[in-house]
């Protein structure tokens, strides 16, 4: 093959990186990688300027406590920068331990295993416990780390309609010849903020002999006399098998969880693909998430802080004529439906001081683009008050604009 003929068939075969490029900018859905600066907090700078942060997962405002960055400081000075390779072989240092110890009874489980990620724990942990010849049971809108496990683990896999136990029953009783059956849920849905019927779920994994895993990434923190999460909050901490959690979102720092029975994290560690072949974490990061862990347990005037504000930011907006859906956690989604609106609205905020990320497909449904609000502990009164100024002043472009437009959209950089 000549040399011309050689470039002329790489370039086709790279064609398509440019093609789809192309065409998520003409739907709306490009994306780009905000440029924050500082420390986590109530306050960032974006492109070099302050603005309230509505959009962190960091509820708690835990991430960038002095408590959590002593302890990762004193772990850095007595075990270096990383574990240097795989709990089975020589990364299982001593922060592993104590972080899995207090964990378990934080859980109240009887074990507890870190993983790198929560997207690591649920890929490992879901393709681990199903197979061929068994059947898993998935709520429609459950994060993509339980759709990739369920699909990785070659289960059959069963969608029922979001939230809803009459369908899931529904699929259960059709499946009773599976070898084993497994249902996963998140207990709060991270794009949603609505809640898991829990107990219902509970009740029918026992009536059909179901393992049940809960995602409690986005519970973990905030729901529960502990902070434990909607499984302590409604006592069924001996009817799940599977509580499943993050260090990244209410905690502050990094890492997946799986709590439950020592069998359980026992069969994990010889069959969890994403445990087994990952070098551990840092152990600066375990000892924060062992910090971050205790300071949830011991302040739990951060949870009062956090619903004061989800509170006054709800009532706010609903003044203001928005709609939020149900009032069920610290989730708040903002539906615009349209993705360019979505992220006009998203630019428009930004203009007035206030970040609050635009959600668009594939994270969400088609037509159902958002703003995800997300309050934050460490906000005050007062910060309410300017994000609402904001949101008013939203209101007003949206309302006086009869095709729904704000202005053009730009997908030059800000």
């Amino acid at each position: 093959m000549s040399s011309d003929r050689q470039t002329d068939s790489i370039s086709s075969a790279r064609a398509f990186l440019r093609e789809t490029l192309d065409s998520l900018k003409a739907e709306g859905l490009s994306r780009r990688l905000p440029e924050l600066g500082g420390a986590p907090g109530p306050k960032v700078s974006l492109h070099g300027r302050e603005v309230l942060l509505l959009c962190s997962n960091n509820y708690l405002g835990i991430a960038g406590e002095e408590k959590v960055k002593q302890a990762a400081r004193q772990a850095l000075e007595t075990f270096g920068c990383g574990a240097t390779g795989s709990r089975l072989i020589s990364g299982n240092i001593e922060p592993y331990e104590q972080l899995e110890r207090e964990l378990a009874a934080f859980k109240q489980t009887e074990a507890a295993l870190v993983f790198t990620s929560g997207y690591q724990a649920n890929l490992g942990t879901v393709s681990a416990l199903a197979g061929p010849g068994d059947a898993i049971f998935s709520d429609a809108r459950n994060h993509a780390s339980l759709i990739d496990g369920s699909r990785l683990s070659r289960a059959e896999i069963l969608i029922y309609n979001h939230c809803d136990a009459a369908d899931l029953e529904r699929r259960l009783a059709s499946k009773a010849a599976a070898r084993r059956k497994l249902i996963l849920t998140e207990s709060v849905f991270s794009m949603d903020g609505d809640l898991a019927p829990l107990q219902d779920i509970v009740f029918l994994a026992n009536k059909y002999g179901a393992l049940l895993m809960v995602d409690e990434a986005h519970a973990t923190g905030v729901f529960g006399p502990t902070g434990a999460g909607c499984v302590e909050a409604l006592g069924l901490g001996q009817k799940v098998d599977v509580q499943m959690g993050t260090f990244s979102k209410a905690l502050g720092s990094l890492g997946g969880y799986v709590a439950g029975s020592k069998d359980l994290v026992s069969y994990l560690i010889h069959h969890a693909r994403s445990f087994i072949f990952t070098t551990g974490l840092p152990p600066a990061v375990l000892a924060a998430s062992t910090a971050a862990l205790r300071m949830v347990q011991q302040e739990p005037e951060r949870r009062q802080a956090l619903w004061r504000n989800v509170r006054q930011l709800r009532h706010g907006l609903g003044e203001l004529g928005f709609e939020l859906g149900p009032e069920q956690s610290q989730i708040l989604p903002l539906r615009l439906g349209d993705a360019r609106l979505t992220m006009t609205a998203c630019r428009f905020l930004l203009k007035n001081g206030v970040f609050a990320q635009g959600i668009r497909p594939p994270s969400v449904p088609p037509g159902t683009a958002r703003l995800r609000l997300a309050p934050m502990a460490l906000h005050t009164a007062r910060d309410m008050d300017d994000a609402l100024r904001g949101f008013a002043k939203l209101q007003f472009a949206l309302r006086a604009k009869e095709d729904r437009k704000l202005i053009p959209v730009e997908e030059s950089r800000r």
